[in-house]
């Protein structure tokens, strides 16, 4: 007992010394420079003491949420996996980079641990369900935990993305495109994604309705008018963002426009580079959501998916969550690009990807913890300093709040790993997800 109460001890003490360092942000170029002249040794170096400042800041914050969400069973196995994780780590803290024997147990663990955290998200969101179940719902919890999970799964991105470099360029792990530099694409066909995702979002349309919208497409370059439109990205986290926004803006079409016609209008989809943006824009004409319902479709735990079962078996990755727009947005906004929505009531709604048109400008954003975001947590939450009537509880206000949540949660049934095994021309790594 005395045992494991001085190591509990020693993962904590350490556990406060790694939060007090910043994370270190890289650019989609210095992943890519790095990879072309790979050193295993170099590589260990920097993850051995990079991973224990991503794990620790964001392992300090979950400390702060509220008491009841900590003592959900789900959340506690969250902690547990990152507190296990972050000691696997540490045990390579003082190895020698020289060593081939430590170099290869290294890699045999970044995959254990990325394995352990597959289902980090889901667990996560069954946590929160949990704590919705069992307690009533408050501003200020729910303001701490949108907070919060904006940064823990933003954290979780930059954690594994980092696993995927090492392990895809020094492990056994096959790299399927001999072009890619891990699971970066030097040269990523922004197009070629596009119809990847829609053509998957499509099958799923019509495996549910029978049918689907159309796609036009469209490109501008305003840099290489002469050359298709291509950018370094990862194509895994492009491919994520655009299927989402897929089968939202599908699902909005077929059921705005009724499911006894087949002559739905398509869906636009317009590329753009300039000097510094390279802008996705999908638009369709699905009637659009209300403006007074826009403010949730950013938020978590917002969807009209049934609850997802415990097994996650016959459902879509994260149906019920409702967490493909926040998430999505997330992935636009890890190499500070963004993910916006405008919708027109009775018309459509337009969605637009920006991604850094250069990659040396296509930082990682990435959570700290510190003071500023320690009061994140514990601030009160001030009396309202503008007023006006309170809303209408009408049937018009009910509808339009129902078609803001329709629009979020997707395509209800299918998954979309199916869809990609059924589809022998995707080709996008799903697995650096």
């Amino acid at each position: 007992m005395k045992i494991t109460l001085r190591l509990f001890s020693g993962i904590r003490k350490m556990l406060d010394y790694y939060s007090h360092f910043n994370p270190c942000p890289l650019s989609i170029k210095q992943f890519i420079d790095f990879g072309e002249h790979a050193c295993e040794r170099t590589s260990f170096t920097f993850l051995k003491k990079e991973l224990p400042v991503r794990l620790a800041n964001i392992m300090k914050e979950i400390h702060l949420l509220p008491d009841n969400l900590l003592r959900m069973p789900s959340v506690q196995l969250v902690q547990s996996w990152y507190e296990r994780s972050f000691e696997e780590i540490l045990e390579f803290e003082n190895s020698s980079a020289d060593d081939s024997i430590v170099l290869n147990k290294f890699v045999d663990a970044l995959v254990k641990i990325r394995n352990r955290h597959s289902n980090v998200v889901q667990t996560m969101a069954q946590g929160v369900m949990e704590l919705k179940e069992m307690h009533e719902p408050d501003v200020r919890t729910d303001h701490s935990i949108q907070y919060f999970l904006d940064r823990f799964y933003m954290s979780r991105i930059s954690i594994r993305m980092l696993i995927n470099q090492h392990t895809i360029l020094f492990g056994n792990e096959n790299n399927i495109h001999p072009r890619h530099i891990g699971c970066i694409d030097p040269h990523c066909d922004v197009s070629s994604v596009v119809e990847d995702a829609y053509e998957n979002a499509k099958f799923l349309c019509d495996q549910y309705y029978l049918a689907s919208p159309g796609v036009v497409m469209e490109e501008h370059d305003a840099v290489n008018p002469n050359a298709p439109i291509c950018v370094d990205y990862i194509p895994s986290h492009l491919y994520h963002m655009l299927f989402e926004l897929f089968k939202n803006s599908m699902r909005a079409v077929v059921e705005h426009h009724g499911t006894d016609t087949d002559d739905y209008p398509p869906l636009n989809v317009l590329i753009v580079r300039g000097k510094e943006d390279l802008t996705i824009k999908l638009s369709d004409k699905g009637g659009g959501i209300p403006r007074s319902s826009t403010d949730l479709l950013f938020q978590y735990m917002y969807s009209t998916a049934p609850q997802p079962s415990a097994s996650g078996m016959n459902s879509a990755p994260l149906a019920g969550y409702g967490y493909g727009l926040p998430l999505s947005r997330l992935y636009a906004r890890y190499f500070h690009g963004d993910l916006i929505l405008t919708s027109y009531e009775g018309y459509g709604t337009d969605a637009i990807i920006y991604l850094k048109a250069l990659s040396s400008e296509a930082n990682e954003m990435l959570p700290v913890f510190n003071k500023a975001s320690s009061r994140r947590y514990s601030v009160q939450l001030g009396a309202h300093d503008w007023v006006s009537p309170p809303a209408s509880s009408s049937s018009a206000t009910a509808n339009s709040h129902s078609q803001g949540l329709r629009y979020m949660s997707s395509l209800p049934t299918g998954d979309a790993r199916q869809a990609v095994h059924a589809r022998k021309f995707s080709h996008h790594r799903k697995e650096t997800l």
